[in-house]
């Protein structure tokens, strides 16, 4: 993937109806914006319990979105990053439907978990308390199969979306064929989406297990001898991120998000810069997803201290809802339905206060830091919280998830602040130092200077966080002078 930024979007929710909307919106009003887009699940069906992370079959594109041919015209404008879901497909599919009618007798029956697959002797109680499951309740549904007495099929998620055994026959040509389909619909890079949960076995977490990257490994040459690149979606304590990256292709930087906001909440970079300075260089950077906030990523794990200190980890969090005046409250934890344990549920620019200066200081640092930059399509016009939206679903994390039409989007792009972002974005796509070495310049804790350098060429970002100031120089590209951006005022 080239390092440039991304747009993270789903297609329906962006003032499109379908792929070649997208295609005329990326080519048009966001030109020059995004070198690559993720799309967010774009298959059968879009609307289900979890947004298109329930597919019914995950090798056709919604025919309300288009089909796979309109996937490869927008991959001749744009790198396209999409999500292989890994570790479940929706109860209602063909395959769990008649794994449901015909029991054992059916095709499909090696292809999915249930208990006694994992624990054929049964388990203890502290097995089954030690399996992680990142949603309140139990890792498994009881389900009528075959018509006999009702099996446990493990659900790692919802009871929507049933866990597939990736070591089965069946498991692997279902991944099998959704890796052929996607490449030959010229996919750049897949997101192995809850890739972490894919292997159980007993007397473990059942999480990231050695056995896991093992399957991760497997599953990655697989998709590089199809001519794509992999990344891994693992939220995780922060030593344990460092050392998942060094065993796959690329990861997220989750810790960033709430150090930026410690870093802007507090007046101080010393969190920020400790985990700069060890951060996985093989990721890609974003504030806000179609997820909420993580916390896990900064936090203490077992008594070994996290990124930020527990105690101003809870005032980061308390402070969220406070600048959300209480929104974000209404959103997350048991306040709504379908939520992770480990997530705040908010727009990033309300959580910041809706404060301007603030989210533009965040997005400058985020393009600053190492990675790929990913811009969630929320994100990128600086909205607030979509409480109509939440009351209609009570799911937690449509509060992030809002509908815009194309004149919200024009309106927007119109905005003082969002002008502001374009340009920030153009020179983070365009100018040659950030092909070239990262520099983290020695400073005081209220400052932050990032300077990135390419033979003779230069851009440096500079941040007095006690002052709220912000400057931005560049050395001279493509006809473009040094200039000092002490304009972020709006």
């Amino acid at each position: 993937m080239r390092n440039a930024i991304q747009l993270i979007t789903y297609v329906d929710r962006l003032g499109c109806k379908n792929v070649q909307d997208l295609q005329v919106l990326l080519d048009t009003e966001l030109k020059g914006l995004f070198a690559g887009v993720h799309i967010l699940p774009f298959y059968y069906p879009i609307d289900g319990e979890d947004a298109g992370f329930d597919p019914i079959d995950h090798s056709i594109v919604d025919p309300r979105l288009g089909d796979w041919s309109d996937v490869r015209s927008l991959s001749q404008s744009v790198e396209i990053m999409a999500d292989l879901i890994v570790n479940h497909v929706s109860a209602q599919s063909a395959q769990f439907t008649d794994f449901q009618t015909k029991g054992e007798q059916s095709e499909f029956a090696s292809m999915f978990l249930t208990y006694d697959k994992v624990f054929p002797q049964g388990a203890t109680e502290q097995e089954l308390i030690r399996i992680y499951r990142p949603r309140p309740g139990f890792s498994f549904t009881p389900m009528a199969i075959g018509g006999s007495a009702k099996k446990l099929i493990w659900t790692t998620f919802t009871s929507n979306q049933v866990d597939i055994d990736v070591s089965s026959v069946p498991g692997k040509a279902y991944l099998e064929h959704i890796l052929d389909t996607f490449a030959k619909a010229g996919i750049t890079m897949i997101r192995l989406d809850a890739v972490g949960y894919a292997i159980k076995k007993r007397g473990t977490s059942c999480f990231m297990i050695e056995d896991t990257f093992d399957f991760i490994a497997l599953l990655a040459e697989k998709a590089n001898r199809k001519g794509m690149e992999v990344l891994v979606e693992i939220h995780s304590y922060y030593q344990t991120q460092i050392e998942i990256a060094q065993k796959v292709g690329y990861v997220y930087d989750f810790a960033l998000p709430v150090l930026v906001l410690d870093t802007l909440f507090n007046g101080n970079a010393r969190n920020l810069k400790k985990w700069l300075r060890i951060s996985p260089r093989n990721a890609f950077t974003v504030l806000d997803t179609h997820d909420g906030i993580g916390v896990i990523d900064v936090a203490s794990e077992d008594g070994k201290p996290g990124l930020i200190e527990d105690e101003v980890l809870e005032r980061i969090v308390d402070q969220i809802h406070e600048n959300s005046e209480g929104r974000s409250l209404k959103a997350t934890g048991a306040a709504a339905s379908n939520l992770d344990l480990y997530q705040v549920n908010c727009t990033y620019f309300e959580a910041l206060g809706s404060d301007q200066l603030s989210y533009l200081m965040a997005r400058a640092i985020q393009f600053f830091v190492p990675g790929i930059p990913q811009v969630y399509y929320v994100g990128l016009f600086g909205d607030d919280n979509d409480m109509d939206l939440l009351e209609q679903t009570n799911v937690g994390r449509d509060i992030n998830r809002h509908y815009y039409s194309r004149e919200e989007i024009r309106e927007k792009l119109r905005t003082p602040m969002i002008q502001k972002l374009q340009e920030l974005m153009i020179l983070r796509n365009n100018h040659p130092a950030f092909q070239g070495d990262f520099h983290l310049v020695d400073s005081m804790d209220s400052t932050l200077i990032i300077r990135w350098t390419n033979e003779a060429m230069e851009a440096q970002l500079s941040l007095d966080l006690k002052k709220r100031g912000i400057q931005i120089t560049f050395s001279e590209f493509e006809g473009n002078t040094s200039i000092a951006f002490d304009t972020f005022r709006v």
